[in-house]
């Protein structure tokens, strides 16, 4: 059970999530998943694949509903409000894989990310700052989607949700089939959306750089956080360092997880 949270923890964050528990069909996939984002933070939740780290941002984001628990967004309960109903409130989710549409050139896919009449409005000052951000997106703006390398693509798809003025942004697997050029981009970017205040969730297949951007962590395995804490705490833990960042030497220890803040 998550420990009760004083106006200062409160006011530090600004996600919670406690309990979340979450089933495709009859099979569960998450157990009893309790973790909080820090206002102003990079949170990172890493694990094997298939551990349900996906799963714990899709319900986030309101795409799956959790049959338990509950989702704090600024102090307020959202766990029954709609994916629109989240978009509304600033949640963002970049999803895995990119997602775009191919056939629709770059600005086209950008101001897809605005779609709700409350950002539609602001849609130029959108692009203006995606432009900024991403100076080769505004280059091939005209261009389809579908014809553009996998970094531009990930930074056209990760401008899209910053097209919604996200309070939260979540990441999932943004560096994902990237060469190693491109991935050091794709995470100094994050650096720097972090930078202008964006609140960012992220989960990341390339632990090691996930870990070294990030403030705080989690460690899932088989739809339960096992591990948490200041993720210099974590690179240095023998567990994490020989599960995920593989450094063979060692005993597969964990430390005890800590509750303290940030």
């Amino acid at each position: 059970m998550a420990e009760p949270q004083t106006s200062t923890d409160r006011s530090a964050t600004l996600l919670s999530a406690q309990n979340l528990e979450v089933s495709y069909g009859a099979t569960q996939v998450l157990w009893g998943v309790t973790f909080s984002v820090a206002r102003g933070k990079i949170t990172c939740i890493i694990g094997a694949n298939g551990a349900g780290k996906t799963t714990a941002l899709n319900t986030v984001a309101g795409v799956l509903r959790a049959k338990r628990g509950q989702l704090l967004l600024n102090g307020d309960d959202i766990t029954a409000i709609s994916t629109r109903g989240r978009v509304k409130r600033h949640i963002s989710l970049v999803p895995e894989g990119r997602q775009l549409w191919p056939g629709m050139s770059v600005e086209e896919n950008l101001l897809m990310g605005c779609f709700l009449p409350q950002f539609r409005q602001r849609s130029q000052a959108g692009l203006a700052r995606v432009y900024e951000l991403f100076p080769r997106l505004k280059e091939r703006r005209h261009q389809m989607a579908g014809t553009l390398s996998g970094g531009e693509q990930q930074m056209c798809a990760i401008g899209r949700g910053l097209m919604a003025e996200p309070q939260l942004l979540m990441l999932d697997e943004p560096s994902l089939g990237l060469a190693p050029k491109l991935v050091d981009e794709i995470f100094e970017f994050i650096v720097n959306i972090a930078q202008q205040g964006v609140t960012i969730l992220l989960v990341g297949q390339n632990v090691n750089y996930t870990l070294q951007i990030s403030h705080y962590g989690y460690v899932m395995e088989t739809g339960r956080i096992t591990l948490e804490g200041p993720t210099e705490m974590l690179m240095n833990n023998e567990f994490v360092r020989h599960a995920y960042l593989g450094v063979a030497e060692g005993p597969q220890t964990k430390e005890p997880q800590t509750k303290e803040p940030l």
